[in-house]
C-alpha cells in the first residue's frame, strides 16, 4: 500500500512540474539544433586501402610464415606511415599550411586482426582536401618504406574519392538532438524531485498529519477576496439589524 502512494506522489510531483520539464527538455533540444547545424563545422572523411605483401614470381607458392610477416609488418607500418619522414613530404606536395601534428591528428590508421590490409582514413572539412591527403600518404608511404625498410612489399589497393553528394560523418545532428532530449528530460525530472525535496512548506492538512503525526480536527477553507468582503458585510449587516 505504501509503493502505491509513493508511486501516487511521484506521478504528482512529475505533475505539478510538467510545465518545467517541458521547457527544460524543449531548450535542450532546440540548443542542440542550433548548435549541430549552425556552429559545429562539418566533417568529411575519406580512406584509401593498403595491401602489404611481397611481390612473387610466377607459380611460386605463397608460404604460411611469409603471410604472418606480412601481418606483423603491419603494425610497423601504421606508425611509419604517420612519421615526420612521410608526413614532411605529404606536407610538401600539398603545400598544407599547418604543423606535423595537425596533420597527423586528421590521419587514422586502422587493419583488421590478421589481415594483410589497412586502410588510412583522413577527416577534414573540406571532402577534396581529405581525399588528396589520403592518396599523397599512401603515396609517399609506399615509396618511401621501400627506402626505409629495404622492401618492396606494398600495395595501393584502392584510392580515396569524394562522392557527388557525400555527407559529413559529424556532426550528426539527429543523434545531437536525440542525446539532447534524452539528456534534458533526465536533468528536468531530477530537478523537479530536487525541488519538491527542497521545498518544505506545508500545503495539506495531510502534510501536518505526518510532520506532527496528530490528527486534523478542522479546516479552515480559502475563501476569495470578494466573497470574504461580501460574507463580512452580509455579518455586519445582521448584527446592526440584530440590535
Amino acid at each position: 500500500m505504501e509503493e502505491t502512494i509513493n508511486l501516487k506522489e511521484l506521478f504528482q510531483i512529475l505533475r505539478k512540474r510538467l510545465l518545467m520539464i517541458l521547457a527544460v527538455t524543449f531548450t535542450a533540444v532546440l540548443a542542440s539544433a542550433i548548435v549541430s547545424f549552425y556552429f559545429i563545422t562539418p566533417i568529411y572523411q575519406s580512406s584509401t586501402q593498403i595491401l602489404v605483401n611481397q611481390k612473387k614470381a610466377d607459380n611460386s607458392i605463397v608460404q604460411y610464415n611469409e603471410v604472418q610477416t606480412n601481418v606483423q609488418l603491419v603494425n610497423t607500418y601504421s606508425i611509419i606511415i604517420k612519421s615526420p619522414a612521410i608526413l614532411d613530404q605529404v606536407k610538401k606536395q600539398l603545400n598544407l599550411d599547418m604543423s606535423v601534428q595537425e596533420l597527423t591528428n586528421k590521419i587514422n590508421v586502422a587493419s583488421e586482426k590478421d589481415s594483410q590490409v589497412f586502410s588510412v582514413t583522413v577527416q577534414d572539412a573540406k571532402p577534396e582536401l581529405a581525399k588528396d591527403i589520403a592518396n599523397t600518404t599512401a603515396a609517399v608511404f609506399k615509396e618511401e618504406v621501400a627506402k626505409i625498410m629495404s622492401v618492396d612489399n606494398v600495395s595501393i589497393l584502392s584510392i580515396a574519392e569524394v562522392a557527388k553528394e557525400q555527407s559529413p560523418i559529424k556532426p550528426q545532428p539527429m543523434l545531437n538532438i536525440a542525446i539532447a532530449f534524452v539528456v534534458g528530460l533526465m536533468v528536468s525530472v531530477g530537478l523537479a524531485f530536487l525541488l519538491e525535496y527542497l521545498d518544505n512548506t506545508i500545503k495539506r492538512e495531510q502534510d501536518i498529519e505526518k510532520i506532527l503525526e496528530l490528527p486534523v480536527l478542522g479546516v479552515v477553507t480559502k475563501m476569495e477576496e470578494k466573497k470574504a468582503a461580501a460574507a463580512a458585510v452580509t455579518k455586519v449587516r445582521e448584527q446592526t439589524i440584530g440590535s
